[in-house]
């Protein structure tokens, strides 16, 4: 960071008057002029020039804002002084802005203006652009295709409608429907509101927004004053426990969705909420993150279930370790506090938070197909309150992805560390463990259906943020969340108006942030256009068979707060073996096909249920094989010692250490022909592997790989074949040319490469 900064100092430090400032513009305005002409000159060749147009229309609008950045010091200054890692710079940061960002247009074209001549003497090829119409978008099963091709999407949250942007940035439609657009009681919807459904005339692929996030104040007198005060926190501004919120949300459905349905601006689905969380839990007298209160009617659902679930107060009383004389008194016992993680009560509350949760949106999309049969629900859900093992949000990413049509996220991945508090940085030049585990468990419970991430924080995020960031890190994460499975997606996020000021609470997300950054914006935009030129080749990425499952037992990540950790280190250790990973659960196993599956490890699962011991079996039962260490299946989720698998037609191996876990595994999907073929050897291999790959065979029979260095430090790779000494060649896909025997991966680079037959 300090070395960035300095950089960026000594690059303006000529800039300290307007003179400067406008030799910068002048500067790139004939830069622009320079590649204007040379795009003529690749159309008169046939060429393909949309990635020179590209350039410039990022060079222009970036031309604006750096104009109003010079005009707007001080706003800058305090926006800059809400990010904390530019608080005690915020200033100089503000008052040299304008000259960061003219600098870096005048690079972004300096680079693109080498490349389009290299094209223009033939030093390299290219492949065409495919540019989708956003109003012939076609969903087939987890693809969306354009004239019959798969194609991949992106867009920007808060992004104005303008003919300049939507040509280069995305024209994704959005419908926003909210409680706070009915009149009255009675359910009539504001007539600004009707008139803008009936009348909406975009034909371009969109979603539906719900925003549950203000309340109409007619409803604190027919819902009762605690209504609005119960909350699920941050985007959730009333009780869903309460009898009214269900009222509220059939009349808002009733007046708007028959006018919805079948629109192509739904067409990706409605978005049944934004980034849900109901933490309920304390710490102590420590602040937990969005904690907020449960209402009463939540407390007398908790008490039924626990009746249901237990029977009798003397089994409470037995598995908590409590002495209470009745059901109503379990409120005495609320909130549970985190120290009580991994026991009973503990178990009971979270759970029953869960299920009460998933049930509201079960409510919410059934009460949309009354209107809409055909409509495809997906959720704003972080991966991380899996990844991350979250003690208590009360949200089930499986379930709730089960619930789903459309695979509905807000998937991050970390350029900065800006908590301190994270080991990542001292082996890996980005945070990529919330990307990577989130989207092959999304695929692996819904395999068939399209992967939304609906407010990507890939980019702009609190630790995906900063000015000097590398745009080689923007390819690196969209790239891999591309191969992953992602389709479509609106990044956050866009907060300029068309003369480059700023709408209303851009607030902390904004210092440092893609809208300051020429070449990172560029960066994003290039990369799709990328993706979309080998569309097929990225999909077969997508489709790849995962022949390695991880088993995920959401008891021991209730129970136990390194769960996620310690599955990390086993997905870790294989995600650099270039193969496909999935997971398993037990409604994973019951619910899908496993019969491509070659092995399931289990590791470091002390804690299952009776239901997910019994999915096992079932699994070994039928033939399959699984790993297992020797703390694996012992308690049941109060705690109480279970008995394990049994052997039967399948295979059950016991292992003792994590890296026999992993080569046990490796052997037996080699034997099966499902390991990959080829052997990445990163820098003769003696360091720790640095290089996440993936290999397949495209329709001309030739082996595809994609490479990205998560490294912190260049990579030098040997590529070889398991089953001959032969030599591969391989060519750069984008660009043509032949892969040096030995390449050379800098951190973030992406190599995409393709096997090149003799005659």
């Amino acid at each position: 960071m300090k070395k960035a900064f300095y950089l960026f100092l000594f690059l303006c430090i000529s800039s300290l008057n307007s003179a400067c400032a406008q030799s910068l513009e002048t500067s790139a305005e004939q830069k622009i002029e320079t590649l204007e002409k040379i795009i003529k000159q690749l159309e008169n060749k046939g060429l393909d020039a949309y990635k020179e147009k590209l350039a410039i229309a990022t060079s222009k609008e970036f031309l604006v804002y750096a104009d109003w950045d010079e005009r707007n010091v001080v706003e800058n200054k305090v926006l800059f002084e809400k990010f904390k890692i530019y608080k005690d710079s915020a200033q100089i940061l503000a008052e040299r802005l304008p000259e960061f960002e003219r600098s870096d247009i005048n690079l972004l074209l300096d680079e693109v203006i080498e490349d389009a001549k290299r094209l223009l003497k033939g030093e390299i090829t290219r492949k065409p652009y495919i540019r989708p119409n956003w109003s012939e978008i076609v969903i087939k099963g987890n693809e969306l295709h354009y004239k019959n091709k798969p194609v991949f999407l992106s867009d920007y949250t808060w992004k104005p409608s303008t003919k300049r942007l939507d040509e280069y940035f995305g024209e994704l439609d959005i419908c926003l429907i909210s409680p706070s657009q009915l009149k009255n009681e009675a359910g009539t919807l504001q007539k600004n509101i009707q008139a803008k459904l009936e009348n909406k005339s975009s034909k371009n692929a969109g979603f539906v927004f719900i925003s549950h996030k203000n309340v109409p104040k007619w409803t604190t007198k027919a819902y009762g004053d605690t209504f609005n005060k119960i909350v699920g926190k941050p985007f959730t501004s009333y009780d869903i426990d309460n009898p009214g919120a269900r009222d509220m949300m059939s009349k808002l459905f009733k007046v708007t969705v028959p006018t919805i349905a079948n629109q192509k601006f739904a067409q990706f689905g409605y978005m049944l909420t934004n980034e849900p969380r109901w933490a309920n839990y304390t710490d102590g007298k420590k602040r937990v993150w969005f904690r907020a209160d449960v209402s009463e009617y939540t407390v007398n659902k908790f008490k039924k279930w626990l009746q249901k679930r237990h029977t009798t107060i003397e089994n409470v009383n037995e598995l908590w370790n409590t002495n209470l004389s009745n059901f109503d008194k379990v409120s005495t016992q609320l909130p549970v506090d985190i120290a009580e993680r991994g026991t009973a009560k503990w178990y009971d509350w979270t759970t029953f938070n869960q299920e009460r949760v998933t049930d509201w949106f079960v409510f919410l999309k059934s009460e949309i197909r009354k209107y809409d049969p055909n409509a495809k629900a997906h959720l704003k859900i972080m991966p991380s309150i899996f990844t991350e093992n979250d003690p208590d949000s009360g949200i089930d990413l499986e379930t709730l992805t089960e619930l789903s049509e459309i695979n509905g996220n807000d998937a991050a991945s970390h350029y900065n560390n800006t908590r301190d508090d994270e080991a990542w940085e001292a082996i890996y030049a980005w945070n990529w463990r919330e990307l990577y585990m989130g989207y092959d468990f999304l695929k692996s419970v819904q395999p068939n259906q399209i992967n939304f991430n609906s407010e990507s924080h890939l980019l702009s995020g609190s630790r995906a943020r900063d000015l000097y960031m590398n745009p080689k890190y923007v390819r690196a994460t969209y790239w891999a969340a591309h191969t992953l499975g992602l389709n479509v997606t609106q990044t956050w996020f866009w907060p300029r108006r068309e003369d480059g000021s700023l709408r209303p609470n851009s607030g902390k997300g904004y210092a440092g942030s893609n809208n300051q950054q020429p070449r990172v914006t560029f960066e994003l935009e290039n990369t799709m256009l990328d993706l979309n030129r080998f569309s097929e080749d990225i999909t077969l990425f997508q489709q790849q068979e995962k022949p390695i499952r991880l088993f995920y037992s959401k008891t021991s990540a209730t129970q136990n707060a390194e769960y996620m950790d310690k599955i990390f280190e086993l997905y870790g250790g294989l995600n650099f073996e270039g193969i496909s990973l999935g997971f398993a659960t037990k409604n994973i196993i019951n619910r899908i096909d496993n019969s491509a599956w070659e092995v399931i490890l289990i590791h470091q699962t002390t804690q299952v249920t009776e239901e997910e011991i019994a999915a096992l079996q079932k699994y070994l039962d039928n033939g399959g094989t699984i790993l297992i260490d020797a703390i694996s299946l012992l308690k049941n989720e109060y705690g109480r010692s279970i008995t394990g698998l049994k052997s039967s037609k399948g295979t059950l191996i016991h292992v003792s250490s994590l890296q026999e876990m992993k080569s046990k595994a490796l052997e037996i999907i080699t034997k099966k022909n499902k390991n990959s073929s080829l052997q990445l050897i990163e820098n003769s291999g003696s360091e720790a592997k640095k290089c996440i790959w993936r290999e397949v065979v495209n329709a001309e029979g030739n082996q595809v790989l994609s490479i990205i260095n998560v490294g912190k430090s260049a990579v030098t790779l040997t590529i070889q074949s398991k089953k001959s000494t032969e030599k591969i060649v391989f060519k750069n896909k984008l660009n043509g040319l032949l892969v040096a025997e030995k390449p050379i991966l800098q951190p973030f680079e992406v190599l995409f490469i393709e096997e090149v037959k003799s005659n």
